[in-house]
């Protein structure tokens, strides 16, 4: 037997280089969330897209990737995560090609359709690689603190790049970027270990994959629409309902057949669970920062994009230290929830800090206290999380594991969005309405201003409801002890030597 500071007999020798590709993957994952919204602009006037059809060019990523997740981790598990990953590296980059290169609005949505497919096989490929290559568990923590890191921190940086590349080229490297990244991360073919597979003949469960695929389209494409139809709208009503009859049905589908998509030990451990639930729920207060924040500073305040990027840096910076510093060295010490819970508060503390910002708030006093609060606090959140979302899961559920995770965090950014957005809209029509009398065309700029952070405002007191929520939640439910120091005992290799 090793030594407890050893790695397992059939660890991966070359695991640390592997991490550096896994990580660029990911990275390259979160960018696209977000440098393709500062690239949006540009692109909606260079190829003529009306302000009614622009949103399906976000919407065709969330749409194709929350809703492909599950299939694409339990694709990995039968058919090999080293193989999907590197196909979801290619498609993807592939993908991002055809998109720079679009000449019209229906080239660039079925390119980022075809990202958003390709994201769902490379994002749970990656996360099952890694939780495969590291299994001891300090070598484990430091790399999920850095694969955390990543998770929660990676946003700000596209919106860096996003404003850089949109600024000082063009929009459509923005997509072509996506290109060298992907062909550096493809070095990882020579140093991830062979392939594993599941047991048994790669048999897909059908019905689960159309209850799911369909069910979780009803609902992202429902949230998407709730931005400007309204919760209340038909279509949007329509669409919740239909995806929260079809998901449950799902369920029941899942606890019949022999070889579900989405096998009910999976999400049935408290620990998975609490994991899913934080990285779910945190995504709510990250959405709020990105979202509202990049509208106060280029809106309210008058920065560029690329400033705005810059501006987020800090935040970027916190996570890191959250995750990378912190987080990392306590994951084999401490509960996982005295990291998580104590996380959400401190991020919830830092969208509080929000919620007095008026338009002449400095960036100083009003933003960077905010931003390193929420960074440091979801770094925290992230690095346990993503450790802890395959925590016990056999080999052939790695991948299916790894695409829950990524689903939470999915369908929690899709709700989030659109019910901030939609308190945030509601409350600046109602400050309107209210100051539309004493409104004269001298004061009619700086009333549109305070309308909006008036309803930044109250978006900034839900989404630091929700925080605290989740924390008091994952407090209850993360009953998983103390790591222990053994590394064939209980809670200390989540995940079995021989899986890599």
């Amino acid at each position: 037997m090793s030594q407890p500071s050893q790695a397992p007999p059939q660890a991966n020798p070359r695991r640390w280089l592997a991490l550096v590709f896994i990580g660029l993957a990911q990275l390259m994952i979160v960018l696209d969330i977000t440098i393709v919204n500062i690239a949006l602009p540009s692109a909606q006037k260079d190829l003529g897209i009306s302000d009614g059809d622009r949103q399906w060019v976000i919407t065709a990523y969330t749409l194709a990737f929350g809703s492909l997740l599950l299939l694409g981790g339990r694709i990995a598990d039968y058919t090999g995560r080293k193989r999907t990953f590197l196909i979801g590296l290619l498609g993807f980059a592939g993908a991002s090609a055809l998109g720079g290169a679009a000449s019209g609005f229906e080239t660039l949505l079925a390119a980022r359709a075809l990202q958003g497919a390709f994201a769902a096989l490379l994002a749970p490929s990656a996360l099952s690689l890694l939780a495969v290559n590291f299994t001891e568990p300090r070598e484990r923590a430091k790399a999920f603190g850095i694969f955390g890191a990543i998770a929660a921190g990676g946003g700000a940086i596209g919106l860096v790049v996003g404003g850089l590349l949109t600024e000082y080229l063009d929009w459509r490297w923005c997509l072509y970027v996506n290109v060298p990244i992907a062909v550096v991360a493809a070095i990882s073919w020579s140093v991830l270990p062979t392939d594993t597979r599941a047991e048994g003949r790669a048999r897909f469960d059908i019905p689960g994959v159309v209850l799911a695929v369909c069910g979780l389209v009803a609902v992202v494409y429902g949230c998407s629409e709730a931005e400007s139809e309204g919760w209340d709208s038909r279509l949007v009503t329509g669409l919740l309902i239909l995806g929260a009859v079809l998901l449950i049905a799902f369920v029941m589908v899942e606890r019949s057949v022999a070889r579900p998509l989405l096998p009910p030990r999976v999400v049935g451990d408290r620990t998975r669970g609490s994991a899913y639930l934080a990285v779910g729920l945190s995504v709510v207060g990250m959405f709020a920062m990105f979202l509202f924040l990049t509208y106060y500073m280029q809106l309210v305040k008058g920065y560029s994009a690329l400033l705005t990027g810059v501006a987020f840096l800090p935040m970027t910076g916190a996570v890191l230290i959250g995750a990378g510093g912190v987080a990392s060295r306590l994951i084999p010490k401490v509960p996982p929830r005295l990291l998580v819970a104590p996380g959400l508060l401190i991020a919830a503390t830092g969208v509080a800090l929000l919620v007095p910002l008026d338009v002449d708030s400095s960036y100083a006093a009003g933003v960077l206290p905010a931003e390193l609060l929420v960074g440091f606090g979801m770094g925290l959140v992230m690095a346990p999380s993503m450790n802890y979302a395959t925590h016990g899961v056999g080999a052939g559920d790695a991948g299916v594991a790894s695409a829950t995770v990524n689903t939470a965090q999915q369908i929690g950014g899709s709700i989030g969005t659109a019910m901030l957005n939609t308190i945030a809209t509601s409350a600046t029509s109602d400050y309107m309405a209210s100051h539309a009398r004493q409104m004269t065309p001298q004061t009619a700029k700086a009333t549109a201003k305070a309308g909006l952070v008036e309803g930044f405002s109250h978006a900034f007191v839900v989404s630091s409801s929700i925080l605290v929520g989740a924390a008091v939640v994952v407090a209850l439910l993360m009953n998983t002890p103390r790591p222990v120091r053994e590394p064939g005992a209980k809670g200390a290799a989540p995940l079995p030597a021989h899986m890599g």
